[in-house]
This record gives structure tokens, sequence and C-alpha cells, in this order.
């Protein structure tokens, strides 16, 4: 399954910066972006996966009608594919080459499959269940810095009006970042760049893989409140948001502290 995933996600990377040149886009829900590399990235991703798999499920970002992709498993195993073809829309949809292929497999509502792969960098990391992480087949681990002004924590764009007064301050603690695509900040996290991540609003196919990869690496992955994500449900999921924060152990306890909930 994890050699399905990378081939998938190259394949589905390389098409995508082919088209970054050319790209063009419109606007979906009223707040997000859409590309139709968007729909042709799933679209490969989900026939390489079919042709291993054929009985699989998936739940993707895209579809055509602006709903989400969800196609149950036909058969009596319950593995869903979860995947995001482009995260990071709004940087490749103006030509930012920062962006992410994500696909993970669910089992019983648990990820034991992730990949993440970023075609400008050519970078491929992935994560087994029960087996180390690794990016382009070398093993990665987190970081042990403690938080401070010469760390950096990923914050996502996407938050409530006010900003809260703790994401303010992260910002005056850390050296905070926003890479415009949540899983490659979780991969990050996993590879050691960033002592932690934090997304208010991040949905299934922004952080499967990276929660799988972040955990896989040493990393702690919850919600705001301590709690673990999973398992989840992926016969009712909607597309319904998460708060999420994921962390190596050292920031962990640190970040969730300020975060206060």
């Amino acid at each position: 399954m994890l050699e399905t995933a990378i081939v998938a996600a190259r394949l589905a990377g390389q098409r995508a910066m082919e088209d970054i040149d050319f790209v063009s886009f419109s606007v979906k829900n009223s707040n997000e972006l859409v590309t139709p590399s968007d729909y042709r990235c799933q679209q490969i991703i989900v026939e390489r996966i079919k042709e291993s798999y054929p009985d699989h499920g998936f739940i993707g970002e895209e579809q055509s009608d602006q709903t989400i992709l969800r196609q149950p498993p036909r058969g009596g195993e319950p593995v869903w594919w979860i995947i995001d073809p482009i995260d990071g829309t709004n940087n490749f949809a103006h030509k930012l080459p920062v962006f992410t292929v994500s696909i993970a497999a669910l089992h019983n509502g648990e990820p034991i499959v992730g990949v993440i792969f970023e075609p400008a960098t050519e970078s491929m990391f992935t994560a087994v269940k029960g087996a180390d992480a690794q990016l382009n087949g070398r093993r990665i681990t987190a970081s042990d810095e403690k938080t401070g002004r010469l760390t950096s924590v990923g914050i996502d764009s996407h938050f409530p009006e006010p900003t809260p007064n703790w994401i303010i301050e992260i910002m005056k603690r850390t050296r905070f970042r926003n890479f415009g695509t949540a899983a490659l900040q979780f991969a990050y996290v996993a590879s050691g760049g960033l002592v932690g991540t934090i997304a208010a609003s991040a949905r299934l196919w922004d952080f499967a893989a990276g929660a799988l990869i972040c955990t896989t690496a040493g990393a702690k992955v919850t919600d705001f409140a301590g709690k673990s994500v999973f398992p989840v449900d992926p016969d009712s999921y909607q597309g319904q948001p998460c708060e999420l924060l994921a962390a190596e152990a050292v920031a962990y306890d640190k970040l969730l502290e300020i975060i206060g909930y």
C-alpha cells in the first residue's frame, strides 16, 4: 500500500508541476480557490490506487460540484484512502511552487499508511504504522528543542476573528511560520524543521497522512484539549474541520499550556 501511495503521489505531483505555469482558478465555498489541476490530480491518484485496490473506499477534497469525493469501500475490508491532490492550492494557483500531495490509508478509522510529497523539491515523506517515518527513504525524527525565540512553530492562516490571544503569544515567543500547506508543516514537524504546528480548521485530508508521519517520527498529535483525533468514522465524515496540534514531545506540553483549553 505504501508503494502504491508513493507512485500515485509522484504521478499527481509531476502533473501539477507541468500545469503550474498555465494554471487558472475559481473560488469554491466563497473562501477557497480551486483549479482544474486539483480535479485532474485527484483523478490520477484514485485511478492509480484502484489499479491495485479496486474495492477500497475514497475520501477526497475535490469534486466538480464543490462537494467532497466519497466512494465507500465495496468489499469487507474497512480501508479508506484519504486524498488531498494539491494541499496549498492558493500557493499553486498563484504559481508559488510550495504545495504538496497528501495521501493516507485508514483502516478501522486509524491511519496505517501516509505519504506527503512536495514536488518542487522532490521530497517524499512517508510512514507506515508501526515503522519509522522516512524522507526519501531515510529515517526522520522529530526535534527535541524547546519552544523559543530561535525555534519555529507552524501557524494556520485560518483563525476566527478576533485572533485568539494565545496565537499572538506564540507569535511573540517563536519564529512562527506559515507555508500555505498544512501537510508540509506536519511533515516538517516530523523531520525536525518545526517544533510544532497548529491548525484551527484542518480537514481529514489535511492531516491524515501528516498525523501518522508525525507520530511515527516521535511527535504528538492531538486536538487543542490534548485528546486524540483518531479513530475517525469515514462513513459519516462530511468534511468537518478539526483543531489540531502536532508537536515534538518537549514543545508539545508548552504549546498546549499556551493554548490553554
